[in-house]
């Protein structure tokens, strides 16, 4: 009978010591925790406007809430990848990528979020450009490689 090898769910300390690794460590929490805050904000604004029906509709309702609660998720999935947990790196390289896909679907079509709802998201995708750049360099793909 044979048996597999499972991963290791977290990377070993040293695969996480060089100060480069570090840094984009680092640099990838904080462009998350970025993205997190102005999404707060927004949904702060679109709850601020919302007996404006030209400024906040419903599909602003529900993008705004969608962004906040993947923001937060990518938080934590940041935070996670930052002490070494594989699986949240995987996460946070999966949905990076797809919010930067929706975010750049929104800018693209035309449709019902207004000017300053869109300006918001392209702020919004050069962080998670940043995030899918960094994440998916070959500084943290080898960090986190499997043995």
């Amino acid at each position: 009978m044979t048996t597999r090898k499972t991963p290791a769910t977290t990377v070993p300390a040293h695969a996480l010591s060089d100060p480069r690794t570090r840094r984009a460590l680092r640099s990838t929490t904080r462009l998350v925790g970025w993205y997190a805050v102005l999404s707060a904000l927004t949904l702060g604004a679109v709850i601020a406007l919302r007996d404006h029906p030209g400024l906040v509709n419903d599909a602003v309702w529900v993008r705004s809430a969608i962004v906040v609660a993947t923001s937060l998720l990518m938080v934590s999935f940041a935070v996670r990848t930052a002490r070494g947990h594989r699986r949240s790196y995987l996460r946070l390289r999966l949905a990076s990528g797809i919010m930067l896909v929706a975010i750049a679907a929104i800018l693209a079509l035309p449709g019902d979020f207004p000017l300053w709802l869109k300006s918001e998201q392209a702020v919004c995708g050069v962080l998670l450009l940043l995030v899918v750049l960094i994440a998916n360099g070959p500084r943290l793909r080898s960090a986190f490689a499997t043995e």
